[in-house]
């Protein structure tokens, strides 16, 4: 019954957006809304499902595909390989990734349930960089980058430190660095494609996607 209400609430998103009703989602299945109740106490706690089970999905789909690079050296074919798998996810789950990127549901906080889900997909990439600085393969990078990160506040490192600690521990604060750079172009490219900003602007889409990527691999110092 738990995952029939999810599916049907995951139609609604398709429509609706995240503003989801229960009354609504009761009414499709044929049920009162106060027999909702007993499965999900609130519009936050099914909202709160969905959440974790699109997080949980994407983060599935980003591990598989970093999981199929046999040669675990290929850092920049692992790096294209897991940005790809987030593109053709999004595309294909367009409601999800705007209810996990998209614009906040008014009203709803998501709860801390919904963090190991979401540190999934960002642990696959921070992997992929710290498998490089481990095999010193990023030496070049590691010589350099030191210069940029010399010009970031005692406060911005201290958060760049924080997050080192808590997905890839021994981490320099300089590659994490450039590692969140990354990842926010990655989302970046997506959202503008899936949210309608490159309309009118970029018809090949997915080689202006694979082009950025292959910049930001440049960037992280993927051979």
């Amino acid at each position: 019954m738990t995952s029939e209400i999810k599916a049907v609430a995951r139609r609604h998103l398709e429509t609706d957006g995240a503003n989801l009703s229960l009354r609504a989602v009761a009414r499709d299945m044929g049920m009162v809304s106060s027999a909702l109740y007993r499965y999900f106490a609130s519009r936050d706690d099914l909202l709160t499902a969905l959440i974790v089970d699109a997080y949980t999905t994407l983060g599935e789909t980003i591990e598989a595909a970093d999981a199929a690079v046999t040669d675990r050296d290929a850092l920049r074919a692992r790096w294209l390989a897991a940005t790809r798998a987030v593109r053709g996810w999004a595309l294909a789950n367009p409601a999800e990734y705007a209810l996990l990127y998209g614009s906040p549901v008014p009203g709803y906080k998501a709860p801390q349930d919904t963090i190991p889900a979401a540190v999934r997909t960002p642990t696959v990439l921070a992997r992929i960089l710290s498998d490089g600085f481990a095999s010193e393969t990023l030496a070049d990078i590691t010589a350099t980058a030191p210069r940029s990160s010399a010009r970031l506040t005692s406060t911005v490192l201290a958060d760049l430190k924080r997050a080192a600690d808590a997905v890839t521990p021994g981490l320099p604060e300089h590659l994490l660095m450039l590692g969140l750079t990354s990842w926010v172009q990655l989302f970046g490219v997506v959202s503008f494609e899936l949210f309608g900003q490159f309309n009118n602007v970029i018809a090949a889409r997915a080689e202006y996607f694979d082009q950025q990527m292959e910049l930001m691999a440049d960037l992280l110092g993927y051979p």
